[in-house]
């Protein structure tokens, strides 16, 4: 599927193992504007990398996140 508007947002979590990954899976999966994802769990941040529509905010997925019992935030370089 194509999409014209796709950004990337990308995130520092604690989802640290492959069964974490799974709690997170159906939420992400089932998110209408969420195209990919992944998690590497191999980094020390575990990285959440999305590639979404634009009118996905890094705010709403943060949240979600959270919601699920786990820290993300905000990237920094």
């Amino acid at each position: 599927m194509y999409y014209k508007s796709m950004h990337l947002v990308i995130l520092k979590t604690d989802i640290k193992t492959k069964k974490k990954v799974k709690k997170i899976k159906s939420l992400l999966n089932n998110h209408p504007l969420i195209i990919n994802w992944s998690v590497d769990t191999e980094d020390i941040d575990n990285v959440l990398r999305i590639e979404a529509v634009n009118s996905l905010h890094e705010r709403e997925v943060v949240d979600m996140i959270r919601q699920k019992g786990f820290f993300c935030t905000h990237l920094t370089s």
